[in-house]
């Protein structure tokens, strides 16, 4: 439980730390931002003492460290939220290929005690169904990340190539600033207000389910626990 109230922390401060970096420019901010995304991924084995972990944050922060006055860690900056949203679209589409569980009905079944087998029809169809969805909107957010990425200026993927002359800005070009307002905050909201809208839409299609209300609902997707949700994507 240590371990996933830490990586949670760490993961909600990761955007805000990634806007500040894209806003200052700097190597050093960026590699702030890149660290603590790091440490999202490699906190638990980090509070076990694994001599494996703390030897490879170790190396990736002497590389950090080493690429903070080139403005490499700024261009590394852009690929999170093309990367993160597009491995969950892709976790969301795999489980829809048989026989796989689609993410959505195995959320349902651990909440409501069903198994897979017996989940009821309408519930197997619109879990389907959502599952789906959420993997066309996070599939269409790192598409858009991806092209926002690629157009920014300074510091994109295109302006690293030498595809933007100096002088001014192309038309096509996308201030830094917006990509990073889009990439890092609107995104997320993006996703929580699809998050929300969906439960208003499920408590109109099923009325009678076992939380009273949004935070009720909340809760019990946490008292699921760590184990689960490690497992529900692997």
């Amino acid at each position: 439980m240590k371990a996933a109230l830490a990586r949670l922390a760490l993961a909600l401060a990761y955007p805000p730390l990634a806007h500040w970096a894209s806003h200052d420019g700097g190597g050093v901010p960026a590699g702030i931002a890149l660290a603590d995304l790091v440490l999202v991924i490699l906190v638990e084995p980090l509070l076990r003492g694994r001599p494996w972990a703390l030897a490879l944050f170790a190396v990736i922060l002497a590389a950090l460290y080493a690429l903070a006055g080139t403005g490499h860690t700024q261009t590394l900056l852009l690929a999170p939220p093309v990367l993160f949203l597009g491995l969950l679209s892709w976790f969301f589409g795999r489980s829809l290929r048989a026989p796989r569980t689609p993410v959505i009905s195995r959320i349902v079944c651990a909440l409501e005690g069903y198994v897979p087998a017996r989940l009821p029809p309408e519930l197997a169809r619109y879990t389907r169904r959502l599952t789906l969805a959420w993997s066309l909107v996070l599939a269409t957010l790192a598409l858009v990340n991806a092209v926002l990425a690629t157009l920014a200026v300074p510091g994109g993927f295109a302006d690293r190539l030498g595809l933007v002359a100096a002088g001014p800005l192309p038309a096509w070009a996308v201030p830094r600033e917006r990509w990073s307002l889009i990439a890092n905050v609107l995104n997320y909201g993006i996703v929580g207000a699809f998050f929300m809208g969906e439960y208003v839409l499920r408590r109109r299609f099923f009325p009678h389910r076992p939380y009273r209300h949004f935070g009720d609902f909340v809760a019990q997707l946490a008292r699921l626990g760590p184990d689960f949700w490690r497992g529900l994507f692997r």
